[in-house]
């Protein structure tokens, strides 16, 4: 295996080929690979959803989740199930065994599901399957606040949608806080009695009207022309001419029953940035892409569209960003590589004491060629460059000098002995090539099992061991083979230097020779800071893009280290030899290592002691620790604020109790933006993996002012802020707040968790209560939260059936007719201008008329005329039941 130090040796040529090749392609790796703040780790989950509006929690489980659990539970590779039935929707949570084939999962599921649809009721919509992937977590989020029409601000953002989402490396820009367009048909019940026209009359009418009829085609003499009749919506105003009935010689039109509009769906939450009314753009990029430079590029696509709006709408909409994960990925990689540069410059300091000036730059050309190789590496297997990724390269940097100190300061004792530079450095590669290959297989043993870390913190930290691997094999690359010729060739060079130090010492008193050091340090510094910032000397603006705006720091950097070396050593002192006297005489030390080794008992004693001393160690810190924690704690940037609350309360009192913790946190100097939503839907954030508290009506989340810009101003750190606004917002009356910042480490929920599982329901809900009351009483545990239904009442509508019968109506016509109040009854949909989606027809009544009181005044048709729903139903007040587990 030695003879790869001879063959290097005969090639120097090629070799100093390969070093070149090596530094430029693991710049323009390192430029080139993505930068993120966390890994992008998989997580081997899915999540089934069944939209079926208006179903109640109690059916969703009987009729949706009971048959979804039944085809799910024999899925191969499957750990866990645990389904949600709800208002509304049901929904399976599927937890699988890592190391899934996640193409063949979704194939299954998909079959699962496709035969368990069979068994859903009418009604229901199509499943959706859905991957758990904390990367797809917004990296910025784009604001749109003004006082503009509705529609108009609807508009705006979808047009910016558009733009942003034809960005390469975006996977989309989802809107918060707007609202669909639907076309909502309010009908006059006294009219609809006039013309004796029931509601499924009217369904009948507009979808047999709003279809398109492919009649075939025509075939004669003269050619084949095909044939169609176009019936379908293209406008509202053709709704308005649809036949209902004929009365007499008049036909009566949908017009003549109802207002037809084309309008917004009804508001299901409202939307603020900054205390202003919202409409946000989330812009999810696509994994493998660089998040600062994505980000800047949808800030650079934003303020292009801005500037192609009317002078009107530029002064009436206010676009802003908040959630700009770029500026802390930025700030992540800006300290890493900080540290990287501050580790290596230590190292440099504590080699050029040891060894000298010129030895101590042979190793720091170790280091950096080993992780510009590592670099190489990283790109060949597509490795994004993560806060794990930087860590294993802070890690790494004091094992992979090793090899190259070892190298380099047996060459130097064999060069003052009179060997040649070149033959010098092959024999000590050859001589130390097998304790250092074993030095270093024996680190990458230590860190190998590693590898091999089960369950999403072994998917997180898993870079950790794959980086010190590259980095330590490519620092045996550097130390055995370039280090051997790079400390030949430059063995030239070096006398070159010393020549030139010589000379100069010759020449110049001592004091100029030592004024002449700190400039040349100087140049190093400027060099190493234009690396990192390629605009540090022209007024921070980079002339080039890349590895191109770097090379100017690249010679600096060069030029400067060279001429460190001969001031350098112009500039040391020259020892004189330290006689040696005759005579026995030892010191301290040299009386306490013959003490311990002077005698066979104390080397005995000696183990026996340090065994001791560390087993009582371990003992003492297992006993009286702080406690263990997976990944440490930083200052957060970033928090949520749920506003908790319960009871039957509308849209405007869930707002209006947001509002107000919203007016607190922005009240407080040390937070820089805040978004708050109140109702259904918010932002997509990353929790960390922790599940929305049962009880929000609302969030707030809010961004501290960043580090640069406070550094001077410790009160407005982001610990004391948070704990200042929780503070302050639990003094709010009607509301309880929990808030959650922003953690590091990998997605996990709430770290204790108890699951309770039985068959009687009502016993299931006092046992849930009295463990709640035992985690309340447990000292050490906060923001305790279970599943139990949270209070509130229904409205539960009895029909009597055999009275139904009488009169010949049924449930469902009592269901059409109580879906006027509420939601309104889906007619069918349609395309118009203003929509690239389809939107829905609603008939309903007027919001006037949408109480509770106006169903007893309601009226179907039935054998014997119109008769009140209140002949054969009654309205009574229940317990709500909104979710089961």
């Amino acid at each position: 295996m030695t003879g790869i130090v001879d063959w290097a040796a005969e090639r120097a040529r090629m070799v100093l080929a390969f070093i070149a090749l090596t530094l430029l392609a693991g710049g323009f790796a390192y430029w080139g690979l993505p930068k993120e703040g966390e890994p992008d780790i998989e997580i081997p989950a899915l999540f089934v959803s069944v939209p079926f509006p208006g179903i109640s929690a109690a059916d969703s489980e009987t009729l949706l989740v009971k048959p979804m659990e039944t085809e799910l539970a024999d899925l191969d590779g499957l750990k866990s199930i645990s389904g949600t039935a709800a208002e509304g929707y049901a929904g399976i949570a599927l937890e699988f065994e890592f190391g899934w084939d996640k193409t063949k999962v979704m194939a299954d599921v998909r079959d699962a599901m496709n035969a368990a649809q069979g068994k859903f009721p009418s009604g229901a919509e199509t499943y959706s399957i859905n991957e758990i992937n904390f990367s797809e977590f917004p990296i910025i989020i784009v604001n749109l606040t003004g006082n503009v029409p509705e529609r108009t601000m609807a508009k705006t953002a979808k047009a910016l949608q558009e733009k942003i989402e034809a960005l390469d490396a975006v996977l989309e820009a989802g809107i918060a806080g707007n609202r669909e367009e639907m076309v909502e048909v309010l009908i006059d019940p006294l009219r609809l009695e006039a013309y004796n026209v029931t509601a499924g009359e009217l369904i009948s009418v507009v979808q047999n009207n709003n279809q398109l009829i492919a009649a075939g085609e025509i075939e004669s003499a003269q050619g084949t022309f095909a044939v169609k009749i176009p019936s379908s919506f293209d406008e509202v105003q053709d709704i308005y001419t649809l036949p209902v009935k004929i009365n007499g010689d008049r036909v009566v039109t949908l017009g003549d029953l109802a207002e037809i509009s084309l309008t917004f769906e009804d508001r299901k939450g409202t939307a603020r940035f900054n205390g202003e009314t919202s409409v946000a753009l989330q812009v999810v990029k696509r994994k493998g892409f660089n998040l600062i430079d994505t980000a800047e590029l949808v800030k650079t696509v934003v303020d292009e569209a801005r500037a192609e709006w009317p002078e009107p709408l530029q002064a009436s909409v206010d676009v802003g960003t908040s959630n700009d994960q770029s500026r802390t990925v930025g700030s992540m990689v800006s300290q890493l590589e900080g540290s990287v540069l501050t580790a290596i410059a230590l190292v440099m300091i504590v080699v050029l004491a040891a060894l000298g000036t010129r030895p101590a730059l042979l190793v720091g050309f170790a280091i950096p060629t080993s992780f510009l190789l590592c670099f190489v590496f990283l790109a060949v297997m597509e490795v994004t460059i993560s806060n794990i990724v930087m860590f294993g390269l802070i890690l790494a940097v004091g094992m992979l000098v090793d090899g190259a100190i070892v190298v380099v300061e047996y060459a130097d004792k064999r060069i003052s002995q009179g060997s040649g530079p070149m033959d010098a450095y092959v024999e000590a590669a050859k001589r130390m090539f097998w304790p250092i290959v074993s030095s270093t297989a024996t680190t990458l043993c230590a860190f190998l099992p590693m590898l091999f870390w089960p369950g999403v913190p072994g998917q997180f930290m898993g870079m950790l061991p794959v980086t010190l691997i590259f980095v330590l094999s490519a620092s045996l690359v550097v130390a055995l083979v370039y280090l051997p010729v790079m400390g030949g060739v430059t063995g030239r060079l070096s006398r070159a230097f010393g020549k030139t130090s010589d000379a100069l010492r010759a020449k110049l008193p001592w004091l100029v020779r030592a004024l002449l050091v700190p400039p040349a340090l100087y140049l190093v510094f400027l060099g190493a800071m234009q690396v990192l910032n390629p605009g540090y000397l022209f007024g921070g603006q980079a002339i080039a893009e890349g590895f191109v705006g770097a090379l100017p720091g690249v010679a600096l950097f060069l030029f400067g280290a060279f001429a460190a070396s001969v001031t350098l050593g112009a500039a040391k002192f020259e020892r004189r030899a330290t006689k040696i006297r005759a005579g026995n005489k030892r010191t301290l030390f040299g009386y306490a290592i013959k003490a311990i080794a002077g005698n066979p008992i104390m080397p005995l004693v000696s183990i026996v002691a340090v065994g001791f001393f560390v087993m009582s160690t371990f003992s003492y810190f297992g006993e009286n620790n702080n406690g263990v924690e997976f990944f440490v704690e930083s200052e957060p940037e970033q928090a949520i604020v749920y506003v908790l609350a319960r009871g039957n309360l509308s849209l405007d009192e869930k707002d209006a109790l947001v509002a107000k913790a919203e007016a607190v946190v922005l009240r407080h100097p040390g937070v820089q933006s805040a978004f708050a939503f109140a109702g259904e839907g918010g932002l997509n954030t990353d929790a960390s993996g922790a599940a929305t508290p049962k009880e929000t009506i609302g969030q707030v989340q809010l961004e501290t002012i960043p580090w640069e810009d406070r550094r001077d101003s410790p009160e407005l750190d982001g610990d004391t802020v948070i704990a200042e606004l929780t503070e302050q917002l639990q003094q709010i009356p009607g509301i309880e707040i929990e808030i959650l910042a922003q953690a590091r480490g990998p997605a996990s929920g709430k770290p204790v968790h108890l699951r309770l599982k039985g068959d009687d329901w009502d016993d299931l809900l006092k046992a849930t209560a009295l463990a709640r009351a035992q985690f309340e009483d447990t000292v050490g545990l906060q923001l305790i939260e279970d599943t139990r239904p949270l209070p509130g009442i229904d409205w539960q509508i009895d029909v009597d059936v055999q009275k139904a019968g009488r009169y010949g109506a049924d449930v469902a016509t009592v269901g059409g007719m109580v879906q006027l109040v509420t939601r309104g009854i889906l007619l069918d949909t349609m395309r118009v201008d203003s929509s690239d989606e389809e939107i829905e027809i609603r008939v309903r009544l007027p919001e006037e008329d949408r109480f509770l009181s106006t169903l007893d005044t309601l009226k179907v048709r039935t054998r014997d005329g119109l008769i009140p729903l209140s002949n054969f139903t009654t309205r009574k007040p229940v317990k709500k039941l909104a979710e089961i587990n």
